[in-house]
Formats: C-alpha cells, structure tokens, sequence
C-alpha cells in the first residue's frame, strides 16, 4: 500500500519508484472500466490540467460535437498495480471527469456519487458501504466451463480456486483494500470476497480495482473471471449485495434498541425509500438482459419488493445476529 495525498506526493512517488506508466482510470454510464496510460514526463501537466479526451467515443457520456473532455486525477487514489512487473511499476489514479471549462461533467458517475455525499453529509450522515460482490472462473472465456462441482464454504480439493482468491487478495491488500471474508459460493466454480466496509466514494473506487484485480490475476493464471449475473442455467448466478448504514460520528442510525426489530425509525423510512424506488435502482443497477435471467425464485435472488430480516431472498435484509 502506497499513500499519497497531493500532487506533489504522487511526483515524489513517481520518481522515486521509477514508475513506467501511470494510468488513469474512470467509469462510464453503465459502469465499464475505461483506462489509458501517460508517461513519468506528462504527469506534472497532466497532475495539474489533466489529459484531454474524445467524449463521445465513451459510452454515455456526450456527442461528437461537445466531445472534448478532461480526465483529472485525484492523487488520494494513486496505488502501484502489483500485478504489474515490479521493475518498472505501474501506477494508478482515479480520475474525476471535467468539462473544457474545468466544471465537473454532470453524467461522470463519480461526481454523481459526490452529489450524493454531499446532500448525506449536510444533514449530519457518514455512508458506509460494504460489499459482497460474486463471480465466476471458467477455463475460457469462449463458454462456461467450470473448473470444480463445489459448493457454497467447500475447501480443497473440491474448491479449485483457492490459490486464485489468495492471490487476488494479496494484491488488494497491498492496495489498501481491506479484506474480510473469501470463500467458494453455492454455484459450481463461484466464488466470494467481501471487502470491509467504507466511506461509499471510497468504497465505489475499491470495487473497480477488486474487478480489475480478480479478472486480470485469473488472466495470468490461464483461467477467466466474470461477474455475469447469470452465467449458467439452473445454477445461482452472482450478485452484489451491499451492507448499507448511516452513521452520525461512532452513532449507527439505523439501531433501535427499543424497537422488536432494533430499527430506528431513520432506519425504517431508509428501508421505504429503496422499496419505493426499486424501479429506478433497478434500472441503473442492472443494465443488462442477463441481470433479469437471475430474478426467478429459488436462485436466492429478489423476485419481490420486500424486506426480511433472516430471509435471504429478500430485496432488503436487516441480519439478526450482532444486533447494534
């Protein structure tokens, strides 16, 4: 792990490392990792102004005749890519998307999430995220051709990608990404691991470097990584389930003692307002024809707006044990 906190931290950590490349990351509309790399020499300029680019050509983003656009890093972000040779490092930052103006561009998703956090953190609101996020190995990427019959906490031998998930956690520790749990789930070659929780903006950032991370440590290992929600018929496919609290300084909101839940009624009206707007989460969050092949019942995935506490094929779902 790397901490940089200005620009001048990341020059410094540039030329101290012999960095090769530095790469700057971003998302489009629909949550697709775009990158390109700039050398050691274009980063001052590229630290201060940021690098240009074609809109229009990113999906989502604008037409060809407002198609230029600046990509700007945020040094907070920069991390070495450990699966990158190590005698010439690659670096990367995550990039705030501006206009030529240099305002932030308005459908760049993670200025949509700084919205977002500004409106939670005028009212008094820390939000915390943690992801459970699924996925699949198989031997190709031509078809889905698992690489064991295992089965959700089986081990070795049956658990054929123990090795993998090992090391796809050693380079997320070494980015700063705290992990929490990793094991094989209920479908045959899929797997799990769920990061601590976080801030959400740091938290957005740590879930594209873990897809980058799984998917290109499976590559060098000869095998293929994807989080297609629904892969293969009649077997579980893989969501992301998010453990979702608002916290006012060490205080979580959401807790009750009172209550027979242990909700608080700030808690209550939160779980309202995700079932209200299912519609809407749905239609950002699942994008593809493939998410709904994996709403039908007993896969354990949502088919009803509701809430549950040990029902876990539940839209929302308050866990029981550690209450507090």
């Amino acid at each position: 792990m790397f901490t940089c906190k200005t620009e001048k931290d990341v020059l410094k950590a540039v030329k101290d490392n012999n960095v090769s490349f530095i790469q700057y990351w971003f998302t489009d509309v629909l949550g697709v990792q775009k990158i390109f790399s700039i050398t050691p020499s274009e980063l001052p300029e590229g630290m201060a102004e940021g690098m240009g680019f074609d809109g229009s050509s990113i999906e989502g983003f604008c037409r060809i005749e407002e198609s230029d656009m600046i990509a700007k890093p945020d040094p907070t972000t920069f991390q070495f890519l450990p699966y990158r040779p190590s005698d010439r490092p690659v670096a990367r930052m995550f990039c705030d998307i501006l206009n030529p103006d240099g305002t932030p561009y308005d459908g760049d998703p993670r200025y949509v999430l700084k919205r977002m956090l500004k409106k939670v953190g005028d009212k008094g609101y820390t939000f915390y995220v943690g992801p459970e996020l699924e996925f699949f190995y198989f031997a190709s990427d031509k078809a889905p051709e698992c690489l064991d019959r295992g089965g959700y906490f089986d081990g070795l031998p049956v658990d054929r990608a123990t090795d993998l998930r090992r090391q796809t956690i050693f380079a997320l520790q070494d980015m700063g990404i705290r992990v929490e749990y990793s094991h094989h789930e209920v479908a045959p070659s899929q797997h799990e691991i769920d990061l601590r929780f976080a801030d959400a903006l740091v938290m957005a950032d740590n879930v594209m470097a873990y897809r980058a991370a799984v998917k290109e440590i499976a590559r060098q290992n000869g095998v293929y990584a994807t989080f297609m929600p629904k892969p293969i018929f009649g077997q579980n496919g893989s969501g992301m389930h998010t453990h979702q609290s608002l916290f006012k300084g060490t205080k979580n909101t959401f807790f009750d003692g009172r209550d027979p839940y242990n909700l608080s009624k700030t808690a209550k009206h939160y779980i309202a307002g995700l079932m209200v707007h299912a519609p809407e989460i749905t239609a950002v969050c699942n994008q593809w024809i493939n998410s709904y092949k994996r709403l039908v019942p007993g896969y354990e995935a949502p088919v009803y707006v509701s809430w549950a506490r040990r029902n876990r094929s539940a839209m929302i779902r308050v866990p029981m044990y550690k209450p507090g």
